[in-house]
């Protein structure tokens, strides 16, 4: 089979569910494989690659075993930083994970990054007389964020601090009151409202 490279300008062909429209069918799919774009990782770190049909539960499971001291690396120490990468449709499923480890193991030390990376797609067609295959390259959004038991730079673009305890303050205690059952929906709506505000 013969690939034939094409180059389409984006008002012809924006995006890949168009091709599906059109009896064409995804062949292949790679990514570049660019560095990670957070400074001074470790070699042996454990990388989380989160895709668009990656099932939360099984990643956090994984993670949170290896993160948490069930999971001992080779040196049998448990591991000190998770690194989660996601690209186009995965990187909210990536920042979901990430954020429900944090709240699982706690005084998790972050960093974010936000960057593009470069999609070579083959598609192929059903149809009878059509192109043999068409390649498609296509930047995509792309997320990497770090997760580390160990402080991290807090001057790194993209670092957030551990979460601590809430304690409830007066004005959580008000807006919950607010929202107790036997007011009328007309002031439950006012209460979310200030509730968001405040």
């Amino acid at each position: 089979m013969e690939l034939q490279s094409a180059s389409f300008s984006l008002d012809v062909i924006a995006s890949s569910p168009k091709l599906r429209q059109n009896n064409c069918r995804r062949v292949s799919r790679t990514e570049d494989s660019s560095p990670y774009p957070i400074p001074g990782l470790a070699a042996d770190i454990l990388h989380m690659r989160v895709k668009e049909g990656s099932k939360i539960r099984n990643l956090l499971r994984f993670a949170t075993a290896r993160i948490q001291e069930e999971g001992k690396d080779s040196n049998d120490t448990s591991l000190r930083q998770v690194v989660f990468t996601g690209s186009d449709r995965g990187v909210t499923k990536t920042i979901t994970c990430v954020e429900i480890l944090k709240r699982k193991v706690g005084g998790l030390h972050q960093v974010s990054k936000l960057y593009y990376k470069t999609v070579n797609e083959v598609w192929e067609s059903s149809q009878c007389g059509a192109p043999a295959g068409i390649t498609m390259q296509r930047t995509v959004p792309a997320i990497c964020i770090l997760l580390s038991k160990d402080p991290l730079d807090p001057q790194e673009p993209g670092y957030q601090p551990p979460q601590t305890a809430r304690v409830p303050t007066e004005d959580a205690e008000r807006c919950r009151a607010l929202l107790r059952p036997g007011h009328s929906p007309s002031s439950r709506h006012t209460a979310k409202r200030l509730c968001l505000d405040g």
